[in-house]
């Protein structure tokens, strides 16, 4: 096996080579070249600091009813996982998906099996009871994902805060979010452009350790993948004709992690190193020379899984955040902007 260290280094070696090359060359003049004034980017005037004075007990609200809704449902933590990358993937972490209304990212048919939007509600409900008009639901949504994780077994990380609601939101943008189809090089290309790059979607697919997808979503793999007629040749034809049983109707639900389904851990990436990756997207990780480098370093190594499954996530949260004052708002109410 590659060695996984050894991947992970040469990845960002790459990623550093190419930003270099990209740098304007020096001017042998001279007369220094006139520069332009540096604007710092929005996800700098984050802080984990934000709240400490004007909602000193967001937190603890936020991962008391996040812990509550787990208790009763297990299956929430991967929805609300799912939820943020939602909204985080259209316009930036903005709360934008939660904005219900017709035409919204929420009415949207990429949207239609989303969940968690009560439990979000909830956590709002009583952060405005204890600090009105103060903490939006942008940042409520980021901080109950890194909760829902925790609770699941994965990696506590920092979340900075800060983030504005956008008043935006559109249906048609939202069916430009990854259904489980698409191929790498658009996978890539979605990142690049939300300032993401190989290495978090990589481990932030990883994330499909715990939660289920729908049958629907798959049955393109079992007899006519891709026009031909026959089932996807990447699975393999035991996980197949386990799918076939459990997906007799495209409404039923099927575990993205066929072994430990309940359990946090690197077993995601075992499995597509078996040919036993749920979506086709999930598979096509292994098989494409860009990626599997790096779900072999992932599968062998569960240290280095959470540690960067942490990092990641801090990097979707900071997803074209609005911060300045004239952008966004505080929403009173998830679902509706402010009047």
């Amino acid at each position: 096996m590659r060695s996984s260290w050894c991947c992970v280094i040469a990845f960002v070696l790459s990623l550093h080579l190419s930003n270099s090359a990209a740098q304007t060359p020096r001017i042998p003049n001279k007369t220094k070249p006139r520069t332009m004034p540096t604007t710092r980017p929005a996800a700098d005037h984050l802080s984990t600091a934000y709240y400490a004075k004007s909602c000193p007990n967001l937190e603890a609200i936020v991962n008391q009813k996040v812990n509550a809704w787990i208790i009763r449902d297990s299956t929430i933590a991967a929805s609300i996982i799912r939820l943020h990358f939602h909204d985080c993937a259209v316009r930036g972490c903005d709360a934008s998906i939660l904005l219900n209304h017709l035409g919204s990212e929420r009415s949207a048919h990429a949207s239609k099996t989303l969940r968690g939007f009560a439990l979000i509600d909830e956590i709002k409900a009583e952060v405005e009871r204890r600090c009105p008009r103060t903490v939006s639901c942008a940042d409520i949504l980021t901080a109950a994902a890194r909760d829902a994780t925790i609770l699941a077994g994965g990696p506590f990380w920092q979340v900075p805060f800060g983030r504005k609601d956008g008043r935006v939101s559109l249906a048609t943008e939202a069916n430009m979010v990854p259904q489980g189809h698409e191929n790498i090089t658009s996978l890539i290309g979605l990142f690049q452009k939300l300032g993401l790059n190989i290495l978090d979607l990589v481990v932030l697919s990883g994330a499909h350790t715990i939660g289920r997808s729908s049958c629907s979503s798959i049955q393109q793999r079992f007899s006519n993948f891709n026009g031909t007629r026959k089932p996807d040749p990447s699975i393999d034809i035991n996980y197949l004709k386990s799918l076939k049983r459990l997906c007799k109707l495209g409404t039923n639900f099927v575990n993205l992690d066929v072994t430990t389904p309940r359990t946090f851990d690197l077993a995601y990436y075992t499995n597509l190193e078996k040919k036993m990756g749920l979506l086709s997207t999930d598979q096509l990780l292994h098989s494409d020379s860009r990626t599997s480098p790096l779900v072999d370093a992932l599968a062998s190594q569960a240290r280095l899984f959470t540690s960067q499954f942490a990092v990641s996530m801090v990097n979707l949260g900071n997803v074209q955040v609005l911060t300045g004052k004239m952008q966004g708002e505080i929403r009173r109410n998830c679902n509706f902007v402010n009047s």
